[in-house]
């Protein structure tokens, strides 16, 4: 297939999370100039479940032929720590097409935590090291990995209760919100509504900047983990086999598309730095992330093959 003739149908973006979170809505801000470019429609299908495998694991088993694609977090990336729970391999059953964005996590604490800062956070962790619970999007994902990377940095300990609904981002949420988990790690957009509504207390962001979304809330090493610095960032992937030539269209496209000052400042209203890379520089990122979150799970003692 040659690059002019790629693509003369609709593309499909697979989001394996709810409408409405991170992914949902980065996608979307891509899909609107890759459709005015391309001269073709770009729908994105929300695609959640099964611990936010189901929707890479639908496009690892569709054509190798650039019309089915998925969009993911860094999860990906790290998901190859436990591949062998997987349907499929992260790393041999995708190609890398190119990054996205990168954004901040938010350190969220359920108000029946009773804190409103890492500092006690730390102190209730170790003060009740058997009852500490801490909830994320799935195992081997990035809100997962992240928490693990903190916890190790700051020396605590707490048991690992992962999303088991179909909307894995939405029931990080509701679980931290209910008081059956004392903190997470999340997109900003997510937790946003909760945060203002004063039925999440943020303690902290994840990157060494501060959120244009919540200014007065301090990063977290300003807050204590020094030099904690885990942004969230979001890529997109093709079937393992999409010819060479669909790939370097692909990633000449979105190359395009995010150079637009347009799309780059929609991008920002949701605290979203653009990230720019050759598709070869991506696909050598996604493999470093990959062996730099398996570290992280391996230090921590959660390296496992089942949920639970």
């Amino acid at each position: 297939m040659g690059a002019r003739d790629y693509p003369t149908r609709s593309v499909r973006l697979i989001d394996p999370f709810g409408a409405g979170g991170g992914p949902d809505l980065i996608a979307r801000a891509v899909a609107e100039p890759l459709s005015e470019l391309w001269g073709q429609a770009v729908t994105v299908e929300n695609y959640p479940g099964a611990g936010s495998t189901a929707g890479p694991a639908l496009v690892a088993r569709s054509p190798a032929d650039g019309y089915t694609l998925l969009v993911n977090t860094s999860a990906h990336a790290y998901g190859a720590s436990f591949k062998n729970s997987l349907p499929y391999d992260p790393l041999e059953d995708f190609v890398p097409i190119a990054p996205l964005t990168s954004q901040p996590y938010v350190l969220i604490a359920s108000i029946h935590a009773g804190v409103t800062t890492l500092a006690e956070l730390i102190s209730a962790a170790k003060t009740r090291p058997d009852a500490f619970r801490f909830s994320s999007s799935g195992l081997g994902t990035a809100t997962h990995v992240a928490v693990e990377k903190l916890n190790l940095e700051v020396l605590i300990e707490a048991e690992h209760v992962p999303a088991r609904g179909t909307d894995a981002i939405t029931d990080t949420i509701s679980q931290t919100v209910a008081g059956r988990t004392d903190y997470a790690l999340s997109p900003i957009s997510v937790a946003l509504p909760q945060i203002r509504e004063h039925r999440l207390a943020p303690l902290g962001v994840s990157t060494s900047r501060r959120s244009r979304l919540l200014p007065t809330v301090p990063t977290l090493a300003e807050a204590g983990a020094a030099a904690f610095d885990f942004p969230i960032w979001y890529g997109l992937w093709a079937p393992v086999g999409t010819p060479a030539r669909t790939v370097r269209e692909l990633s000449k496209s979105i190359a395009r598309v995010l150079a637009e000052p347009a799309l780059r400042d929609r991008l920002r209203e949701h605290d979203a730095d653009v990230m720019h890379m050759s598709q070869t520089d991506f696909a050598q990122f996604v493999l470093g992330e990959s062996e730099s979150a398996a570290r992280i799970i391996e230090a921590a003692g959660s390296r496992s093959t089942h949920l639970g």
